[in-house]
């Protein structure tokens, strides 16, 4: 259908909140950048102080809080508080969901100590860490050493334990799955306090497999250890711009980084990072990396590129170039390849600070950016924040790789949101069934991307203001969501949980499955301890009625079929 043909929505009505949002710049340039480059600072000499410690004493700390835990968990009366969950504020957590579950009553435990990397393993090359550590602290920390994580999440704000319980990714996971693929081993406190450590194949196997996606509902997890990998000192990008439909973009997306031999486990033939940023319904860049040494990036004729610095332009914008100027390749420092989004939030921060991008803000200013995702959330006021989960969307679209034309143009007809967000990741076929899964049978249809042992999917991230919201035009954003995540479910896909969901508790567990989680609840006496994964993430208050009927469907099962 033509611009001309397609309907006309009606103009909506502005209000008192429209223009908050429109001048919210003011409160961020002279409170929340501030206050959040203040922020960060505190957080890196407290790092710094971590990291002068000794690998004992930070283990002999580590333990004397593990105690702590279960000595307050031993302290709760059933009978009279209510269900367990963490003491952090429902402003700090970076994701934009509501947590309005600690709303209602409930009896916190505090893991506010559990901030340090306890070990860098070099031999087993493995990073043994707390569930507070942030990506920035452990790249300042492995990068030096030619050493990383399997998987990098891109923001630096982003934790350790939200990555694990929710949901991470990264241009790596094509090659290693999501975030929580990566991690060997979990150390988890239990409901009734007593402390394991689970791995695959010990007789936790069951709560290893189960920690991914349960949303910390299953015990507190004090600790990891996770897959560690060689890396060089700089990132050999090359960008390649594809120009067509939707559906040629989504093909020229998948051969940057699948061959279509089927040959995806040939280091030869797939890069080592790979994403994909989609900026009209004709036009996209798909950026492949592979690791280089600084001999290498040194080379006479060889760019190298910090986007790092302060007054860089933005990476999205930067990639988009290669529209006009057609491929190029460079070379950018491993670790400030790694954090590329940070500084803008991927595009999120042109809505933010609107003239963020110019030359003038970045050179004078843009050594405060970001500002702090927390400290945003803190200072929008409910009608702020009701107004962003209609008039915004933030959501990511975990679909099958041989779906990801289809999801790029519902995106197109349902929200007119860009840039798109592309990145690839494995989805392993497991000895269980976790909560997200393959495809059954995937393996004998031989797609490209896919192997024996893992079927390729895609993050569609999106992250920007709808079309019509921009053109000032009525936008249903609750309705917006019911249709994406009904798409979701009727094309074997997943939502992650950190995201606004409009979910009822059936369709919920028609997206996820539920048998493994809600075995491993009731094994390991979660059920009437934690709030259930869907409790937790459900939008909108609770009350003190639904907590107790929560702390009473001890023996209640999810809906864990379909119609």
């Amino acid at each position: 259908m033509s611009d001309l043909q397609a309907p006309l929505r009606p103009k909506r009505k502005k209000g008192l909140v429209d223009f908050l949002v429109q001048f919210r710049w003011i409160l961020v340039i002279f409170i929340v950048l501030p206050f959040s480059a203040l922020y960060y600072f505190l957080i890196y000499v407290g790092d710094v102080r971590s990291e002068m410690k000794s690998y004992k004493q930070r283990q002999k700390e580590h333990d004397e809080n593990v105690k702590k835990v279960v000595k307050r968990l031993k302290q709760r009366n059933p009978k009279k508080d209510g269900l367990v969950c963490t003491a952090r504020k429902p402003w700090v957590a970076v994701g934009m969901r509501n947590v309005d579950y600690k709303r209602a009553r409930h009896y916190e435990v505090d893991l506010s100590a559990f901030r340090n990397i306890l070990e860098i393993d070099k031999e087993r090359m493995i990073a043994r860490v707390e569930p507070l550590v942030n990506m920035g602290q452990i790249t300042r920390a492995t990068v030096p050493m030619n050493l990383s994580l399997a998987v990098v999440a891109e923001l630096d704000d982003l934790t350790v334990g939200g990555l694990i319980n929710g949901y991470g990714i990264e241009g790596s996971s094509h090659i290693y799955g999501l975030f929580s693929d990566t991690v060997v081993a979990y150390e988890i406190v239990l409901a009734d306090g007593r402390v394991v450590r689970a791995t695959k194949d010990n007789e936790y196997s069951d709560l290893f497999y189960a920690i991914p996606w349960s949303q910390g509902t299953l015990g507190f997890l004090v600790a990891a250890e996770i897959k560690l990998i060689p890396i060089k000192e700089y990132m050999r990008l090359t960008y390649t711009p594809v120009v067509g439909n939707l559906k040629e973009l989504a093909q020229g997306y998948m051969d940057s980084f699948a061959p279509r031999d089927g040959d995806q486990d040939n280091p030869a033939k797939v890069p080592d990072f790979v994403e994909g940023m989609v900026y009209s319904p004709t036009e996209g860049v798909f950026m492949t990396g592979r690791y280089a040494s600084k001999e290498e990036a040194k080379k006479k004729g060889n760019k190298i590129n910090n986007v790092g610095w302060w007054f860089k332009p933005w990476f999205y914008q930067h990639a988009q170039t290669a529209i006009k100027k057609g491929e190029f390749v460079e070379y950018i420092p491993t670790r400030e390849y790694y954090h590329r989004h940070t500084r803008c939030l991927y595009w999120e921060g042109k809505l933010i600070l609107p003239f963020g991008d110019q030359f003038w803000f970045r050179f004078l200013l843009g050594w405060l950016m970001p500002p702090k995702v927390s400290l945003l959330k803190a200072t929008q006021g409910e009608a702020i924040r009701n107004y962003y989960h209609e008039m915004h969307v933030i959501q990511d679209m975990l679909v099958p790789l041989y779906k990801v034309g289809d999801a790029l143009e519902w995106v197109d007809r349902e929200m007119e949101i860009y840039p798109l967000w592309l990145c690839p990741h494995r989805l392993f076929k497991l000895p269980v069934k976790t909560m997200v899964y393959p495809e059954p049978g995937f393996e004998h249809h031989h797609r490209q991307g896919d192997t024996e042992y893992a079927q390729m999917f895609t993050d569609v991230g999106v992250y920007y203001a709808p079309g019509p919201v921009l053109r000032g035009e009525v936008f249903d954003g609750a309705e917006a969501v019911r249709k994406m995540e009904k798409w979701l479910i009727e094309n074997h896909s997943f939502q992650p949980q950190y995201a606004v969901s409009e979910l009822n508790e059936k369709d919920f567990w028609k997206m996820f499955d539920a048998d493994l989680y809600e075995h491993v609840r009731r094994k390991y006496g979660a059920v009437g301890t934690f709030m259930s994964v869907y409790y937790k993430s459900k939008k909108g208050r609770k009350t003190e009625k639904e907590v107790q009927e929560a702390e009473q469907a001890h023996l209640e099962t999810a809906y864990a079929e379909a119609d």
